[in-house]
């Protein structure tokens, strides 16, 4: 099936999925396999003053309630994977709470159990002595430093530091215009349909240690691991299975990948953990929370000469594996794909005690985006300006690029914007929506609703290296294996990967299998983050593929004599020279290569598999616009997305349909995000939304108008197969173009929407409180 990439194949993954047939974390069952349930605190803030399993022990089937001293042995603090600045090590979190607990679902003990239902009652009969100290639960406590999170650090602001380019003072002394505004985000977080979950078995025999339902980032949590375990990494396997939706949070390194492991060794026996989803609302990862005050400068008509501001985001009450990655990529897209010469900000992260925080699906980018952009039309009503003229007058222009946008992330050098045409994406967008059409409509009441349309720009670095690692064997004539160091929480690997390789050999898609990600697979792997899955680990398969086949023509040449230049190779079947006749005469063809290898030809076996490393440095640049039409009931406060669009530059797609459902899904979720969820937290630090009750999250039928219009206006120059990352650009204009929408439909109240979510009652209070004209 020649020219498989770019063709909209159905995804391989979805036929198991559909049927019933996947094989998640929770369908593992082991031999002797017990359940462990994590005993976390109550509290948000206290002194441990102890732990007694006295009750938890006497109960039917508990083999042991593991504390602090039990795991003291392995109990280092979880080193950071990304984000990594100084600072931050004070703040790393430990496995396991000893002598102070600092959020709400902080581990305290381990009970091991037969069953489940049985470690969950012993888990309610563990006694927990803890005197509570006053808890740290907003910005301002955190950074007017009354009350320290952990007082040994001496402080709560983790890290500071001062991100720019050009002479933002300079920009806004000459400035005819400025307007200044502070801005929240608010708390929230990945939400996957699968929580949590591990099932590890230690074999004490052989000093071998396997954990199922690794996730993300297997091989560097595997090294984590065995470094806390103090084993060589050859002697820990960590392998995925299904996995149930990831988006940033899951597959990070969190104290149970620890805890689980480490109490299979101590037991001796096979031990699975699920979270429930209480657990995983508490403990997973959250996101998204900064407050941001920015200023704009720019001419009257709207060019923007400046940008300066400073934003403030919480970690938590720890720095968990990404470090700050999400303060600092915010402070670097705050610029956005605009051609702002002057920009200065000023970044803190802070500690609270709260649930830690991670990267979420476009960390930091939906939040700049949400801040500049809102800023932006308020400038454009200021002006008596169109926010789409505004934007188009800004944008950076193809004859531009590459562009470049400094060193504005302190652990990372100067980058550049490799590729794209900004406004050309921003014209389609418009044209597609119909915005004139929707515009001439803005803030009327058309059966008692307000309409509105609004706008979100968005650039995002994809693909970082520095190295992805693939292998492909040939297992049979009808069986190519291929293995990466990218692991798939449903990005559609096994059929993206399958097309590039199946293209490159020249044989039949069904003979290609991509395996599932783990650490028996290949040597290393960077894992699947920062759009590098495509991009990283597509590019590794096809050059494992082109080493694979040159294999093959290195073969040919040297048994047939003839120049390896003058063969060619094409399903699995190399030939000479062409004559007159017709094609040139067989002299190689996987049948028979796989019969030799099996009859133990060393050169046979040597051309069925390779094992390569694919490095690339710099990112490639996605980039896009968001365009959302809304209707709002002013009465009830109701925000109806009429439609939303999504314009975005994806490169070369190797499956236009997996593209689709990408930008498609991650739209979604962004909206879901802006309307619905949040983490609500009170003064003691109890989170008060650690339901679905009370956190609200979209169904597949919330918000059914939602488009995405795929384009390749500029190729990248960082990879050959002209690919861009595409999971996460979906999300990050949404908060943005919403919030536009709704102050356009609402512009007559001079509503400033500078806070998300816009929930009905945060909504509702704004205009209660608004001084427009229909205030």
């Amino acid at each position: 099936m020649p020219g498989l990439v770019g063709q909209p194949l159905l995804r391989r993954e979805d036929l198991p999925l559909l049927t019933g047939r996947g094989r998640f974390v929770d369908d593992v069952r082991m031999p002797g396999m017990h359940h462990a349930v994590v005993v976390r605190s109550p509290v948000a803030a206290g002194r441990l003053r102890g732990i007694d399993a006295t009750a938890a022990l006497a109960l039917p089937g508990v083999v042991a309630v593991l504390v602090a001293a039990d795991f003291a042995p392995w109990s280092k603090p979880i080193p950071l994977r990304g984000g990594i600045l100084p600072g931050l090590l004070d703040y790393l979190q430990p496995v396991i709470a000893s002598d102070r607990v600092c959020y709400v679902g902080e581990p305290l003990a381990l009970v091991v159990a037969a069953s489940r239902a049985q470690a969950e009652d012993a888990a309610e009969a563990v006694g927990v002595d803890i005197e509570p100290t006053e808890p740290v639960v907003s910005f301002a406590d955190a950074r007017a430093g009354r009350v320290l999170v952990h007082p040994a650090s001496g402080r709560n602001v983790a890290e500071r530091w001062h991100s720019q380019r050009g002479d933002a003072q300079a920009a806004f002394a000459r400035a005819e215009y400025t307007r200044r505004e502070t801005f929240h985000c608010h708390r929230h977080s990945s939400v996957p349909l699968e929580t949590r979950g591990l099932v590890a078995r230690w074999d004490a025999a052989c000093g071998h240690l396997e954990v199922l339902g690794a996730a993300k980032v297997p091989h560097f949590n595997r090294d984590v691991l065995a470094g806390m375990l103090g084993l060589e990494p050859s002697r820990v396997d960590l392998v995925e299975l299904d996995v149930g939706g990831s988006f940033g949070a899951r597959g990070e390194f969190y104290p149970e990948d620890l805890l689980v492991p480490a109490a299979a060794r101590l037991t001796g026996l096979p031990i699975k953990w699920i979270e429930d989803r209480r657990e995983s609302l508490l403990a997973m990862n959250h996101a998204r929370e900064m407050d941001c005050e920015l200023e704009i400068a720019a001419t009257r008509e709207g060019r923007i000469l400046g940008l300066r501001g400073r934003l403030v985001a919480d970690m938590g009450a720890y720095a968990r594996t990404t470090g700050v990655i999400a303060a600092a990529k915010a402070g670097n897209f705050l610029p956005g794909p605009y051609d702002i010469p002057d920009y200065a900000c000023e970044i803190e992260a802070v500690v609270t005690n709260r649930t830690p925080t991670g990267t979420y699906r476009g960390p930091g980018r939906y939040e700049a985006n949400f801040f500049r952009e809102r800023l932006i039309d308020l400038m454009a009503d200021d002006l008596g300006l169109d926010p789409a003229e505004v934007r188009r007058r800004n944008l950076v222009r193809r004859d531009q690029m590459p562009y470049p946008i400094g060193s504005l992330v302190p652990y990372e050098g100067p980058a550049s914007y490799d590729s794209g045409d900004y406004p050309a994406a921003l014209e389609h967008a418009l044209e597609a929506i119909g915005y004139a059409a929707i515009k001439s409509r803005s803030g009327r009441l058309v059966e008692g609703r307000y309409h509105g349309v609004g706008i979100g720009c968005f650039v995002d670095s994809t693909g970082p290296g520095p190295a992805e690692y693939a292998r492909i064997r040939v297992q049979d004539p009808g069986t190519v294996e291929v293995y990466t160091g990218c692991s798939s929480s449903g990005q559609g690997h096994r059929t993206t990967f399958a097309q590039i390789a199946a293209d490159v050999l020249g044989v039949p898609f069904e003979t290609v299998q991509v395996q599932a990600c783990s650490t028996l697979g290949t040597a290393r792997g960077g894992g699947t983050f920062h759009g590098r899955g495509i991009v990283m680990g597509g590019n590794a398969v096809r050059t494992a593929a082109e080493a694979l086949r040159e294999r093959w023509l290195t073969l040919a040449a040297a048994r047939s004599g003839l120049p390896a230049g003058q063969l060619a190779c094409d399903a699995g079947v190399v030939r000479g020279p062409a004559g007159e006749a017709g094609p040139g005469p067989v002299l190689l063809d996987l049948p028979a290569l796989c019969r030799e290898a099996a009859a133990g030809d060393a050169e046979a076996r040597a051309a069925l598999e390779v094992d390569i490393v694919y490095e690339s440095r710099g990112c490639t640049f996605e980039y896009g616009t968001q365009v959302a039409h809304v209707a709002v009931d002013p009465e009830t406060a109701q925000i109806e997305v009429l439609r939303l669009l999504t314009v975005e530059d994806c490169g070369n797609p190797v499956n236009p349909l997996v593209v689709h459902g990408q930008v498609v899904g991650a739209s979604v979720q962004g909206l879901s995000g802006t309307l619905l969820e949040e983490f609500v937290y009170d003064r003691d630090g109890q989170m008060l939304s650690g339901t679905f009750a009370d956190y609200l999250i979209a169904t597949a039928t919330e918000f059914p108008c939602v488009e995405a219009i795929s384009v390749n206006l500029a190729p990248p120059t960082h990879n050959r197969l002209g690919l861009k990352g595409v999971g996460e650009g979906g999300t990050e204009g949404v908060g943005a173009a919403v919030a536009n929408a709704v102050g356009d439909a609402l512009r007559d109240f001079r509503l400033p929407l500078s806070e998300l979510p816009l929930s009905p009652d945060r909504l509702a209070r704004a205009l209660r409180g608004s001084r427009g004209s229909r205030g």
